[in-house]
């Protein structure tokens, strides 16, 4: 096991407790599966990091750090259910854990909610966890860059016109939002240089 998925490791023992080593160690290798080249482990730490800093935004932090644990533990570009296959696989692991129902309930809506990232007004801990998982967007340019290598390395198999249109119509349903990031701390870091990257990425599709 590497170093990275090491610390994850510990991060979801101090979550899920000691006895959920076996099935920590099941999720975290999921994200090294070798189709993957963004939504890997290092997409996870990343978010994990993200969540860390906007959580006093969140109103129940442990139902965030487990929808990002199982966000994307279900990755297969050929299907459109991952996130819905995801929340599954959560439903069945916390209860296989002993979580409440509610837990159960608020980490399922919040793994769906990353289809979108479009959480709706007041939902704090949707807020947390979708602006974590875009914080990738307000990256450098070198770093979106290579963020949008990473994607179509995953959708190498598909023609380039087809992805062009397929990654276009997901950047502009993004741009198309009155906010990218709904927590204070996120919009004020990340805002502008993401919907820079997004113009700059969406320009250089249709050319």
């Amino acid at each position: 096991m590497s170093v990275l998925a090491e610390n994850l490791l510990d991060r979801w023992i101090a979550l899920a407790g000691t006895d959920s080593e076996a099935i920590g160690i099941g999720i975290i290798g999921r994200y090294a599966e070798p189709h993957r080249r963004y939504h890997t482990l290092t997409h996870l730490s990343v978010m994990l990091a993200a969540i860390d800093e906007l959580a006093d935004a969140a109103t129940d932090i442990d139902a965030v750090r487990y929808a990002a644990f199982f966000h994307d533990a279900i990755y297969a570009v050929d299907r459109a259910d991952n996130e819905e296959r995801s929340a599954d696989l959560a439903r069945d692991v916390l209860e296989s854990l002993g979580a409440t129902p509610e837990l159960v309930h608020e980490v399922m809506r919040l793994v769906i909610l990353t289809r979108g990232h479009n959480p709706e007004a007041g939902d704090a801990n949707g807020a947390v966890l979708c602006d974590a998982d875009l914080v990738v967007l307000g990256g450098t340019a070198q770093e979106y860059a290579a963020y949008a290598a990473a994607i179509r390395e995953e959708y190498r198999h598909v023609p380039d016109d087809l992805f062009r249109a397929g990654r276009a119509s997901v950047l502009r349903n993004l741009a198309e939002q009155p906010r990218l990031f709904r927590t204070p701390r996120a919009y004020q870091r990340y805002e502008g240089l993401a919907r820079a990257n997004l113009a700059a990425e969406l320009i250089g599709l249709s050319g």
